[in-house]
């Protein structure tokens, strides 16, 4: 396990946020200042109202100290390639939820080392373990932003051998992606066993709410339907991965995969069984 932590679980998740990085150019950057708006309602969801309804839900549902750390690390996340994949089934805006997802990756290395501080003070007191808020900057900074620019640069340098290789990429990705969600359940099988049937409603309810609330607060503030579909699912649909490592290297990581991964790797399960029924609606909407 501790390999696992140390070694296997980083480099997992920089494969996946080179991957991403594969599939952006500088354009998707530029492209957030020709939709100001729509961009900032969007930005808006996942920065401020991702991690507050996710604050209420975890008091509501009576969830307590690691668990609930990881469940406000889920909150700090950005969408990554998945929402993206899912914002294409559901006929929404694959443009703006690529911005929202290059950008928001990268603001990551700020907004999660504030939410895990936040959350740790807030859930665990003075039981909480002491994290440095400039190292775990650090390592976001180097498990995300780094992969990514590595993969943008990569594919602007040498775009036909990238493009050839994306395929094969993006499914060592998603393997890697299966791994990671499987090591992280089974380090905690008791008591994931023990919570599931508090945290799976816990986690399918925050989906639902944050898709529901994303859709209809863009659509109050005069975004296009397109637009409220993207940043519905942009809300409701977090990196599980980049939430794992967060919580296993930068909180847990003296004693291999902690109880913190535990609401990640469930929410990346029960997440495709709440969107589906949504990117089925979505799709029929005009």
């Amino acid at each position: 396990m501790g390999i696992l932590v140390s070694v296997v679980l980083p480099l997992g998740l920089a494969f996946i946020m080179f991957s991403l990085g594969l599939g952006l150019t500088i354009k998707d950057f530029i492209r957030v200042g020709q939709q100001p708006l729509a961009f900032l309602v969007g930005a808006f969801s996942q920065i401020i109202l991702l991690p507050v309804v996710t604050y209420f839900l975890v008091v509501s549902f009576g969830i307590k100290a690691e668990i609930a750390v990881g469940f406000m690390i889920l909150a700090s996340c950005p969408g990554g390639v998945t929402s993206n994949i899912i914002t294409r089934m559901a006929k929404g805006d694959v443009a703006l939820s690529v911005s929202l997802t290059a950008v928001i990756s990268i603001v990551s290395m700020i907004t999660v080392p504030i939410i895990l501080g936040f959350s740790l003070s807030t859930f665990m007191g003075e039981s909480a373990p002491q994290i440095s808020i400039v190292s775990a900057s650090m390592a976001v900074f180097a498990l995300t932003v780094v992969p990514i620019v590595i993969g943008m640069t990569l594919k602007s340098l040498f775009s036909t051998a990238m493009i050839r290789s994306e395929p094969i990429i993006s499914k060592i990705a998603v393997a890697l992606f299966v791994i990671i969600v499987i090591a992280a359940v089974a380090a905690n099988w008791t008591l994931f066993v023990e919570n599931f049937w508090l945290l799976g409603p816990a986690t399918a309810t925050l989906v639902a709410v944050l898709s529901v609330a994303g859709y209809f607060m863009a659509r109050l503030l005069g975004r296009s339907q397109i637009e409220a579909k993207t940043i519905s699912i942009e809300t409701g649909v977090q990196n599980g991965t980049l939430g794992i490592a967060v919580a296993a290297i930068i909180v847990g990581g003296g004693v291999g995969m902690s109880a913190y991964a535990l609401p990640s790797a469930i929410y990346s399960i029960v997440m495709y069984l709440v969107v589906l029924p949504i990117v089925f609606v979505y799709r029929r909407m005009s």
